[in-house]
């Protein structure tokens, strides 16, 4: 689907703007044309998402269509008054849950297709801009209340150049774009998740325990165990860490727990749908029988992560 970027760079969809200004290349990033295509008219036709997916349920379809993506929102600490930045905001899944909200939503993501797709989504609001290109390269003048990278901080190294530790780095910036007090919320999975352990592949590489037995050090995209997360914020400035748990993961979330509430008593059995997987056993069992205990934070399939700018 060839995509035509206005001369005047800038776009309005109902009530989003779109700003085309740092957008050096078109789609540099997607998972899978087809599928994503397949949205994007979905969106702009304003047809009835179920429908599609009751047609055809490919990850990427269901990942970008499915409303149970934006349970992932439910537990942000989101006020009326908030300027919030959603780097990565891709197809909009979140956007919407985040601006009916807040204040006011700034969203980054580097495909143009995804961005109209966003703005597609979401044309009933009057309180998002979106800007397409690179976060490295996109230039903000104002400080952010609150700062979203939902499936993001993990590729890193693939989009923040010339940094010894490019994970870092980007949190760096970030913590220098928050106001004092702001709060930054992180959704990735965890390395050491126990779908993972029992045969799961690892969710960007397609490689089983990849994650597990430690990434080579020439790959550009990759998660961290909990203890990690906490180093890694913790070394650029951030406080006052909290987790949630969601489950079976932060894609697709029917239930989500949190440092405080780990008792897991009334869960069901739910499996992880973005990857085909041999069994070596039964992770719901593994999880369920450690309801209530420590190591749940340890081996929960992803995280939501808040951490503060002091």
């Amino acid at each position: 689907m060839e995509l035509t970027i206005p001369e005047s760079l800038h776009e309005t969809i109902g009530g989003v703007e779109l700003d085309y200004t740092f957008l050096d290349s078109r789609d540099v990033y997607n998972e899978g044309d087809d599928e994503e295509t397949l949205v994007l008219e979905t969106l702009k036709n304003q047809l009835n998402p179920m429908e599609v997916l009751l047609e055809d349920q490919r990850w990427p379809v269901l990942y970008q269509l499915s409303p149970k993506r934006k349970n992932i929102v439910a537990p942000m600490d989101l006020r009326g008054t908030d300027e919030v930045l959603e780097i990565g905001a891709g197809m909009g899944a979140c956007t919407g849950a985040i601006a009916q909200r807040v204040k006011h939503v700034d969203c980054i993501d580097l495909s143009h297709r995804r961005c109209l797709a966003n703005a597609y989504r979401n044309q009933a609001f009057s309180n998002i801009c979106i800007y397409a290109g690179n976060f490295e390269s996109i230039r903000l003048e104002k400080k952010y209340d609150v700062v979203a990278l939902i499936g993001v901080l993990e590729y890193g190294g693939h989009y923040i150049h010339g940094a010894q530790d490019p994970y870092a780095a980007f949190l760096d910036r970030i913590y220098q774009l928050l106001k004092p007090g702001g709060r930054l919320y992180i959704a990735i999975e965890n390395r050491l998740g126990m779908k993972y352990f029992a045969g799961s592949i690892e969710d960007h590489l397609w490689v089983p325990f990849a994650g597990i037995q430690g990434y080579d050090k020439n790959t550009k995209v990759k998660t961290f165990s909990r203890q990690e997360l906490m180093e890694l914020l913790g070394r650029s400035g951030y406080q006052d860490l909290y987790f949630y748990y969601p489950y079976p993961d932060y894609k697709l979330p029917s239930v989500i727990f949190s440092d405080d509430m780990l008792s897991w008593d009334a869960i069901q059995p739910l499996m992880a749908l973005d990857a085909p997987k041999t069994r070596t056993f039964d992770d719901q069992m593994a999880l369920m029988a450690l309801r209530g205990k420590e190591e749940l934070k340890t081996f929960s399939n992803s995280f939501l992560v808040e951490a503060i700018r002091p």
